[in-house]
This record gives structure tokens, C-alpha cells and sequence, in this order.
């Protein structure tokens, strides 16, 4: 087990390093911030500025610098904000998780039970309104169902906030909660129709499977059986799907936060992309991507615990 942590985390460092390479020459290929910050300076001011910066040094040379300092948690000064780069990173990052999290608690609570019944009464009229409903949920972009759940939810009915964490007046953890609705509807919303689909294709697989019939025919209850016998021998493709998602949702936490003005890092990185804050956007990319390959790191140490068949060597 410890060996095969060792080389995963070896591989997940490259990916990480891979990520930070990418992002780093389409910021750098995007334009110059420094005719953003003084768009009507002298050249030669501007100059002073590049080399005070550090973008007047050859790319490979920049990239080094940044990695080598993000190894130490230094993501270097914001441009725009003129502070470290890394405490803006963190001071944010708790709020997309919070959203994250709570969209992805939101999609499992939905598709887990509508896959499986949708299985088990595969054929019929259940079945078609799930799988239907599946496909609608993974053809919407997550921008346009924010903006629908907007004019609905918030402008029509008024039953929920358009806009912000927290109201001006401040308020408790429900105030938070009635907040946090609408975006983590939008979020989880494709997510809950993949897991859905994923859910319904591997429970099918496993009811096909003997001792599935012999559970049966022992005369166990249909809710035993699925609770002992299928879900849990159908888990570990649920868990592969449940960590992609996750990536999922803390890409499409960008356009989501942004659409409701939510308070997180992916808000903040669209300001920073726009701006072209270099330090800002590769330490929000650069964390973003730890978290995904760490959770999906997680995803494959459960496979052992709930399938005691696999052995990590």
C-alpha cells in the first residue's frame, strides 16, 4: 500500500507540474498585464516595471522561479493586488469547497436513488422519464441553468437570493444555506445526471450477475438485495465517476460563481484572467489542480475498502 501511495503521488506531482506548464504559457501567451496596469505609460517606464516584476527574464527561467517558490507556498505578489498571491488563493479556496462540497452532496442525494430505481424498473415508464431527465440535465450548460434559476427562483418567485453569500444584514447558517441554494442546484445539476447515468449502467450489470439471482431466490427482500448484493458490488465505477466530478465541479465552480457573484476562488480567478494577474492565476490553477488528483488519489484507496478483492502492490 505505502509503495503504490509513493508512486501515485510521483505521477500526480508530474500532472501537477504538467498543469502549471500549460497555464503558464497561455497566460504568458495572452498578452502583456504590464500595458494593462499602465496603458499609457512611456515605454520606458514600462520596462522598469517588467524586469521589477521578473517578466523581463526568458520564460524558462519565469517558470522555474514560480514553481520552485510554489513548492514553499510563494505563488509570488498579486499585480493588481499587491499582496502574496497565496493568501488570497487560500482566504478564497474555503468557499469554493463549501460550494464544491455541497453541490456534490446535492448531486449524490438525487442520482444515487433515481439510478438505482431507474435500473430496477428498467423498461418502463420510470426508466424513460429518469433517462430523459439524465440527458436534459447533462445538455445544459451550468451558465445558462444559473441564469434560468435566476429569473425564476430569485426574480419571479423571490423565493431565494440572486446574488452574494450572505445577506447585508447578516445572518446565521440558514441565511448561508439560503444563499448557497441556487448555485449548488446549478452545480450539482450535470453532475447529478452523470453519476445517474453511471449509477444506472453499473447497477444493471450487476443484477445480471447469479448471485444476484440467488439472493433472490433465497428469498431475501428486493431492498437487501440491493443494499447488500448490488449497490455494493456496483460502487467502485459510482466512485470513479464521483471523482471525476469533482473535477468537474471546481472547473464549473468558475462560471457559477461567477453568474451569482458567490464570494470563491473561481470568481476571483475570472478578475484575475481578465487582468491577466499572472501570480493569481497560476496559484488558483496550481491549487485547484492539487485538490482534484488528491481526491482522486482518495477515490482509488476506497476501491480496496469497499471491494476487499483489490490489493494495492
Amino acid at each position: 500500500m505505502a509503495a503504490f501511495v509513493v508512486r501515485r503521488l510521483v505521477r500526480l506531482m508530474v500532472v501537477v507540474i504538467g498543469v502549471s506548464l500549460v497555464t503558464f504559457a497561455i497566460l504568458h501567451a495572452s498578452g502583456d498585464p504590464v500595458t494593462l496596469i499602465m496603458p499609457e505609460a512611456p515605454e520606458a517606464d514600462r520596462a522598469v516595471l517588467r524586469q521589477t516584476l521578473g517578466l523581463h527574464d526568458p520564460l524558462a527561467i519565469q517558470f522555474a522561479r514560480f514553481f520552485g517558490n510554489a513548492a514553499t507556498g510563494n505563488f509570488g505578489n498579486s499585480f493588481f493586488h499587491r499582496t502574496p498571491a497565496f493568501a488570497l488563493v487560500v482566504e478564497r479556496m474555503p468557499t469554493t469547497l463549501l460550494l464544491t462540497a455541497c453541490s456534490m452532496a446535492l448531486a449524490l442525494a438525487v442520482a444515487l436513488p433515481v439510478g438505482i430505481y431507474s435500473a430496477m424498473r428498467r423498461g418502463r415508464a420510470v426508466d424513460q422519464v429518469a433517462t430523459g431527465t439524465v440527458f436534459l440535465g447533462q445538455s445544459m450548460p451550468v451558465f445558462w441553468t444559473g441564469i434560468m434559476l435566476i429569473l425564476v427562483f430569485a426574480l419571479s418567485l423571490r423565493w431565494f437570493p440572486s446574488a452574494g453569500m450572505v445577506s447585508p444584514y447578516g445572518g446565521g447558517l440558514d441565511d448561508l444555506l439560503w444563499h448557497l441554494a441556487l448555485p449548488a442546484l446549478t452545480l450539482g445539476t450535470a453532475s447529478a445526471a452523470a453519476v445517474a447515468r453511471l449509477t444506472r449502467s453499473s447497477v444493471l450489470e450487476i443484477i445480471r450477475q447469479d448471485y444476484v439471482r440467488a439472493a433472490r431466490a433465497k428469498g431475501l427482500a428486493e431492498r437487501a438485495v440491493v443494499a447488500r448484493h448490488v449497490l455494493k458490488n456496483a460502487l467502485n465505477p459510482i466512485l470513479t465517476v464521483i471523482g471525476v466530478q469533482v473535477g468537474y465541479l471546481l472547473g464549473g465552480a468558475i462560471l457559477t460563481e461567477t453568474v451569482f457573484s458567490w464570494p470563491g476562488l473561481g470568481s476571483m480567478m475570472v478578475r484575475a484572467i481578465q487582468a491577466r494577474d499572472y501570480p493569481l492565476v497560476q496559484g488558483g490553477v496550481l491549487l485547484i489542480a492539487t485538490t482534484f488528483v488528491l481526491v482522486n488519489l482518495v477515490v482509488d484507496l476506497l476501491y480496496a475498502v469497499f471491494d476487499p478483492r483489490i490489493r494495492y502492490e
